[in-house]
């Protein structure tokens, strides 16, 4: 499959070619996502309904295979069981789809009263064109026959790299559930599913030549408390968390993406990210660093200082690596990580010292870069092309590296600029584990990132010339599920912002328009729940909600962060089973301001707080976590007035608290203070770990409460 550039002016071009009898004079916006680049109404409608045959030339085995997903789209939705044959058996009522000129990936639909026709040209047009009809059955809820109006559509997309990246390194996902996310990006007619497959806390391919990698590597004991005694009795250790894909699921299910138009980018991380695989094969690990051993894969989040050795022996491993890799996924790149490799153990290694007087590298970069390059020289002896995220322009880009722009855009920009093809993937704006709202409470990164920033970011550099801007392949949006332990949360914090991203990458600019969107959200979301899609609701509430009144809970995400340096909200470790809470807090200080407490007369004050294992890897950085002096033990809730650097107005021990893995409510008395405060909450530990979270505060008058 190939992934072109794509430009509005060719498309605009395309129509202007058509013979003014093709074209109807009223220009619409049809309850369709993504826009499409042009659609005119017509006079009278279509009306699909049993009768109705699907028609495609049984030599054009693309075509047929668009009608069959068509008739599986509107029986699952529609309760229509439609049939599917060739001309001469097509009734009067019937969809036909018929090959003919088109862009790659595009279409033309015209609904007429009689029949609807769809054209492409290949395999992508004649399922984007039945995915868009499908959506125009499907703008009302209900099951059975539709009544279509009569429309010409004429639509390509604007780039060739629409893509969604899902971690399934950090939580394992089922094969079933990868299968119907792959089926959930057709609709949106993305095309390349960035598959994460490898990091510190877990490998998840099968790799035969090396068993390990997934028998030691694609296992951990999840961090905290509640964890650690959870006692698998076959065993008699704590139970692990993992799975791993085997080659023939990986085969299915890059069949079954194939089979929607959609590619699978694999990424295999080199050389940072690399935990799993040392903890499975030690001697890929720089043995001679202080601190280097990786017994076990480990359960914390973050950047570590693991890197695997440059030896030629550790290239040759990754040789046999990419071998498997190459034969599994047919797709032109590979996806080589290259982030986040922090240099420390190279720097602390004489050998490695010494490999780069050998290499006649000058620095740890360069290694990285010389690194990146002999992978990038074995794809190429096998056809393929490299990309990774922008850190592999660090030291020198290998020669027909892509790089996929993370830390903004500048990276996409510089790459541009050097003539490297480039996708766009900045963060936080495309990171899906953001939250989705200021409302929402849901575990994930503290920013913020509503669906209507995604749908206005702009994915046009205005640094590039328009020669350099060629080289922008196009968007992708990432889910890293650090924070998100299911599957429902992975639907959850993806839907609705991928109807966003989808419009972003197919749609021309002079079609996006805002208010539009929100319009043909409404029954976007009516597919979401016929095709059993657990979207966020909360995605599309106001970004400002009132405050519940004092007496009644106040949780966390309706609080104020006193700072936001590492904002997270981080997922409770217990109970092991159902629903946890998640606390809203920053990682360097944990401090919540209570606001706007009347105080005129003494209050009862209640809490639930929890506490959550400090899983995270942040290097010296763990000097700056602000921590309190505790009285006790166990440590204290602090509750000021006026102010966090005021004396506590209420102190409240913990121990009670301390001893319970989940959420504990706690409280005391605040005195009087005429007049409206806000209210400083902090805790006092003796060490960072455990983090305290608070999941909700209540004040009530104080005969309330004994």
């Amino acid at each position: 499959m190939s992934l072109p550039v794509r430009s509005a002016a060719v498309f605009a071009a395309l129509i202007l070619c058509l013979p003014d009898s093709a074209v109807a004079q009223d220009p619409i916006s049809p309850p369709v996502i993504p826009a499409p680049l042009s659609a005119t109404a017509g006079a009278g409608a279509f009306r699909l309904d049993q009768t109705t045959v699907l028609v495609a030339a049984p030599t054009d085995r693309e075509a047929v295979a668009a009608a069959r997903y068509l008739a599986d789209l509107l029986g699952r939705t529609r309760g229509l069981s439609l049939s599917v044959a060739d001309e001469a058996r097509a009734g009067a009522s019937a969809v036909v789809f018929r090959r003919g000129e088109a862009e790659p990936d595009g279409y033309t639909l015209e609904i007429a009263p009689d029949r609807v026709v769809v054209t492409a040209a290949d395999a992508g047009g004649f399922l984007y064109g039945a995915v868009t009809l499908w959506q125009l059955a499907t703008a009302g809820e209900g099951q059975g026959p539709a009544d279509l109006a009569a429309l010409r559509i004429v639509d390509a997309p604007r780039f060739g790299w629409r893509g969604l990246m899902l971690d399934s390194a950090r939580h394992y996902q089922s094969p079933e559930f990868i299968k119907g996310f792959i089926d959930w990006m057709a609709l949106h007619k993305l095309n390349v599913f960035h598959w994460h497959l490898t990091d510190d806390q877990g490998w998840r391919l099968e790799i035969k030549a090396f068993p390990r990698l997934t028998e030691v590597g694609a296992y951990r004991v999840p961090a905290g408390a509640a964890a650690a005694q959870d006692i698998d009795p076959a065993t008699g250790r704590p139970r692990l968390h993992g799975g791993f894909y085997t080659q023939d699921e990986v085969r299915e299910i890059v069949a079954w993406a194939a089979a929607r138009n959609i590619v699978i980018v694999p990424e295999i991380d080199v050389p940072g990210h690399a935990s799993a695989a040392i903890a499975a094969y030690p001697e890929l690990g720089v043995t001679d660093a202080p601190g280097a051993a990786v017994p076990a894969v480990p359960a914390d989040w973050g950047v570590y200082h693991t890197l695997f050795n440059t030896e030629e022996s550790t290239i040759a491993f990754f040789e046999q690596v990419l071998a498997e890799v190459v034969d599994l996924f047919p797709g032109t790149y590979v996806h080589l990580g290259g982030d986040e490799a922090v240099k420390d153990q190279w720097k602390a290694s004489p050998r490695t010292q010494e490999r780069m007087r050998e290499l006649g590298v000058a620095d740890e970069a360069g290694l990285q870069s010389w690194f990146i390059g002999r992978m990038e020289q074995y794809l190429n002896r096998h056809g393929r092309r490299l990309i990774g995220w922008d850190e592999i322009l660090e030291g020198g880009l290998a020669p027909n590296a892509t790089v996929m722009s993370w830390r903004g855009i500048e990276g996409a920009v510089e790459a541009a600029r050097l003539g490297h093809d480039t996708v766009l993937s900045p963060a936080p704006i495309l990171y899906l584990d953001n939250r989705q709202s200021a409302a929402d409470g849901s575990p994930g990164r503290g920013f913020v990132v509503p669906i209507e920033a995604i749908y206005r970011f702009d994915p046009s550099p205005e640094a590039l010339t328009a020669d350099q801007a060629r080289h922008v392949l196009g968007v992708q949006a990432n889910i890293w599920t650090e924070h998100m332990r299911n599957e429902d949360r992975v639907e959850y914090m993806a839907f609705p912002r991928v109807a966003a991203l989808a419009e972003l990458a197919w749609s021309a600019p002079a079609r996006m328009d805002w208010d539009d969107f929100t319009a043909r959200l409404t029954p976007q979301l009516a597919r979401y729940r016929s095709l059993g899609i657990d979207y966020a609701e909360i995605a599309l509430w106001p970004e400002a909600t009132p405050l519940p009144p004092q007496g009644e809970r106040r949780h966390d995400h309706q609080m104020t962060l006193c700072s936001e340096a590492i904002a997270l909200s981080l997922i409770d470790d217990a109970p092991l089973d159902g629903d946890r809470p998640s606390f809203l807090l920053d990682l360097f200080n944990p401090c919540w301001i209570y606001q706007s407490a009347d105080l005129s007369e003494e209050v009862a004050f209640e809490a639930a707080v929890g506490q959550v294992p400090f899983n995270f890897q942040i290097g010296a950085d763990i000097r700056n976590v602000r921590l309190r002096a505790p009285r006790t033990p166990a440590g204290e809730l602090e509750v000021r007035v006026g102010g966090c650097e005021a004396e506590p107005a209420l102190i409240i021990p913990l121990a009670d608290a301390a001893r319970n893995d989940g959420v504990t409510v706690v409280g005391g008395r605040l005195p009087a203070a005429p007049g409206v405060h806000d209210l400083c909450l902090t805790f006092t530990q003796a060490g960072v770990d455990p983090i305290w979270g608070v999941d909700w505060v209540r004040l009530a008058p104080a005969e309330s409460r004994p």
